[in-house]
């Protein structure tokens, strides 16, 4: 059997509960930018991100653009279905982060989920949180600055990451903000001279990580503080 994996949802589950899941996971190691699901696409398996690795929901919008919605890491799942009937993906899921990521076919869930109440139960509950995570997200598209809103991502990256060191290029960021690759240079440069944040090739570099938080909106916190609620204490 695989050992319990470094993914709280899978470390959330009860020993009887992760036995049904266990010998239908598989891992696997996603280079960054790998691409998991189109917009578009069936959903077939569901992935659980590991360690350090991360996942974004990026939807399209007019002119080619995307626009970043969701991150998904360690805390959670990609692919969990909402509801009952065909899962489509509504976004671009790419890899943000490489690493391990572990495989679960989407009927083999669903067939757990007949044979156990509680397993069911605690994964429609994180199925609420991530619909919150996209609530807060539109929430924060409409009412918070470029700044705050860049210092909230960054944010979710170190959270994600575990470290100070983010592999996020302007470009990643623009694309998060839904900006332009000059705009989110611009915001960049700014905490720069703030010495809040320094860069090198491909990299963002947290210095002041105390007032990168005070840059940012509340709205990571609050998505928090609900996945608390919500899920418990693990």
């Amino acid at each position: 059997m695989i050992r319990r994996p470094d993914n709280e949802l899978l470390q959330r589950l009860s020993n009887q509960d992760f036995e049904l899941l266990a010998p239908h996971l598989q891992s696997i190691d996603l280079a960054a930018n790998h691409i998991l699901h189109h917009a578009g696409d069936s959903i077939a398996v569901v992935h659980f991100p590991c360690g350090p690795a991360f996942v974004s929901f990026a939807v399209p919008v007019e002119d080619d653009r995307e626009v970043e919605s969701l991150l998904v890491g360690r805390e959670g799942a990609v692919g969990l279905p909402f509801g009952r009937g065909p899962s489509l993906a509504y976004a671009r899921i790419v890899a943000k982060v490489g690493g391990t990521v572990l495989r679960l076919p989407l009927r083999a869930l669903e067939q757990a989920q007949q044979r156990s109440a509680t397993l069911q139960d605690l994964f429609a509950r994180y199925a609420t949180c991530q619909l919150t995570q996209l609530l807060q997200t539109a929430a924060c598209n409409a009412a918070h600055s470029i700044e705050q809103r860049a210092a909230k991502w960054i944010i979710a990256a170190q959270e994600h990451i575990g470290g100070d060191e983010i592999p996020l290029t302007h470009e990643q960021l623009a694309g998060m903000l839904g900006v332009s690759r000059s705009y989110a240079s611009r915001v960049i440069q700014m905490l720069k001279a703030r010495r809040i944040l320094a860069t090198r090739r491909g990299a963002i570099l947290i210095l002041d990580a105390s007032a990168l938080s005070a840059s940012a909106c509340a709205c990571n916190r609050a998505v928090k503080r609900h996945f608390g609620k919500v899920l418990g204490a693990r």
